[in-house]
């Protein structure tokens, strides 16, 4: 039989290969002179104003900046959608300047007199910053009950089962495990190529948080039906083999619906890039914890592992890793 709970130690440096990159690009300045980290917030979680326009001829991003420079907005974001179609996004507007007009109203003017923009084909939104920290602490407050909900959940579905909060405390780290992986690989995507996060970034680490808790629960299930065939057994080989019995289902099922997401992102609109980004990165890392992470924390556990972990000195805990790779 394939000893994949003996091989535990790779998984765990696998996982820190990816996170310890992500965790060290949301620490990190982006920039010297800005001095932001993180994530790069969008629209929803910033002031700002965006507008969608559609031209009469073809534009390039050059000449709608020479003309949002003229307006005053060096700090403009042009992203072409496709054909004569622009997003821009700008620090919010005002209502109302010189004149009677807002200035949105004297941008529009502006690009229809020099670059023949569409007027009657712009769509127009903005934010203002009390929306937008509200926005923020209301994601924050949805995460974390989620997260917690799903902890007693689990705990009280295995209620059972001989130490049933193992099992919730270990969906809940392999949860953090998959939320890690997206918020790293998305700061690094923000200061690489100038990816945003929305609200539709929040949208999918909630449905990432369901998905990546139900792929756990299966296997967890077959863990707590092998564990109530044989109760004298020890429990690692009974992991050992409840992963190998649902290991093809959760590949299977996995597979299907990253497939099912490559063909959105590639055929999809701009507007749910960000959604469809996470999903798919969470529905690899989720199936990924749920096999290799998840059920190798009830191992540890049961062992005494991770205490033994916490109680020793950082270079104690890394040979410890490192001798768990080695066996």
């Amino acid at each position: 039989m394939l000893d994949v709970v003996g091989k535990r130690g790779w998984y765990f440096l696998i996982s820190a290969l990816i996170i310890v990159p992500g965790l060290v690009s949301l620490i990190m300045p982006s920039g010297w002179a800005t001095g932001d980290s993180g994530l790069k917030p969008g629209i929803d979680f910033t002031s700002g104003s965006v507008m969608n326009v559609t031209f009469r001829q073809p534009v390039t991003e050059d000449d709608i900046r020479e003309r949002m420079d003229e307006n005053g907005h060096p700090e403009a974001l042009i992203q072409k959608i496709g054909g004569t179609n622009f997003f821009i996004r700008t620090e919010l507007l005002e209502e109302a300047i010189g004149g009677g007009l807002s200035e949105r109203e004297v941008i529009e003017r502006d690009l229809e007199k020099f670059l023949g923009l569409e007027r009657d084909r712009v769509e127009f939104d903005s934010v203002s910053p009390i929306v937008a920290q509200e926005t923020v602490k209301t994601a924050f407050y949805a995460l974390a009950a989620a997260s917690v909900f799903i902890m007693f959940y689990v705990w009280y579905a295995f209620r059972r089962v001989p130490k049933a909060h193992r099992y919730g405390v270990s969906a809940l780290l392999a949860l953090a495990h998959d939320l890690l992986v997206i918020l790293g690989i998305f700061s690094i995507l923000g200061k690489v190529i100038n990816m945003e996060v929305n609200s539709m970034f929040i949208v999918g680490l909630l449905i990432v948080a369901g998905y990546s808790v139900n792929d756990t629960i299966v296997v967890f299930d077959r863990i707590r039906e092998n564990v109530s065939r044989h109760p004298d057994r020890d429990l690692a080989p009974m992991v050992n083999l409840s992963i190998l019995e649902t290991i093809g289902r959760s590949l299977n099922t996995s597979i299907t619906t990253l497939v099912v997401l490559v063909a959105m992102l590639l055929i999809g609109g701009n507007s749910i890039r960000e959604l469809l980004l996470v999903l798919a990165i969470g529905t690899v890392a989720g199936t990924y914890s749920s096999i290799f992470i998840a059920s190798q924390y009830l191992v540890m556990w049961d062992r005494g592992e991770i205490g033994r972990f916490f109680r020793r000195g950082p270079a104690a805990a890394a040979s410890s890793l490192l001798h768990l790779i080695g066996r």
